[in-house]
């Protein structure tokens, strides 16, 4: 079956943490990837090429425009002016990450940043069982799309520390019939959840 994915999304400016997510989806599905992480140019052709070895060389070439006007299209015209001089969509796309990304140092302070307040995360008093994670997988997101391993069971993890007292009772008979450390996030709210169900019912 033929796949035509939908045109690619456009950055404005806002949310480039998104958007280069889909993006690269978006070059994947399309096999133009591979010229965005290696500027390289495909290996001459050698003597007396089949017509086949001449189209293959041609479509592994045209890659690299292909990617550049995926790029060019994705972002709006006051980003474009920012790129319109790049000479590979590699170069692009570096541009753009270290202008919305910044650069490593400055990466590494932002994951500094997130990493602390994470750590400082505590639910509210107000906050139900479902509105708490929210902040959590938010800062979690973050922290992984600035390029750090960051695993669920270690945001599962904190999300227990977080919780009040009141949900130690269901927190300790979770901890005699599962293996905390490989239960889903999802798995751990929908349990807590119900629990919170049938306290607010009675």
């Amino acid at each position: 079956m033929s796949f035509t994915p939908p045109p690619p999304p456009v950055f404005t400016g806002e949310n480039y943490h998104i958007w280069i997510v889909k993006l690269k989806t978006y070059l994947q599905a399309y096999d133009l990837w591979s010229v965005i992480e290696n500027e390289a140019e495909p290996p001459p052709l050698r003597a007396n090429p089949t017509i086949f070895k001449i189209r293959q060389h041609t479509e592994e070439r045209a890659k690299k425009h292909k990617a550049m006007t995926c790029l060019q299209n994705g972002v709006s015209d006051v980003i474009f002016t920012r790129i319109m001089a790049c000479d590979s969509p590699k170069q692009a796309w570096e541009k753009l990450k270290e202008e919305f990304m910044g650069t490593d140092k400055t990466r590494q302070q932002q994951v500094i940043n997130l990493r602390k307040d994470f750590e400082n995360l505590r639910m509210k008093e107000s906050e139900t069982i479902k509105q708490c994670p929210d902040r959590i997988v938010a800062i979690f997101n973050s922290i992984r799309l600035l390029g750090v391993d960051f695993t669920e069971s270690r945001v599962v993890e904190k999300f227990i520390t977080t919780l009040p007292e009141k949900f130690e009772s269901k927190i300790s008979s979770l901890e005699d019939s599962r293996d905390l450390s490989a239960i889903s996030l999802s798995e751990l709210i929908n349990s807590l959840y119900a629990l919170e169900q049938r306290r607010a019912n009675r």
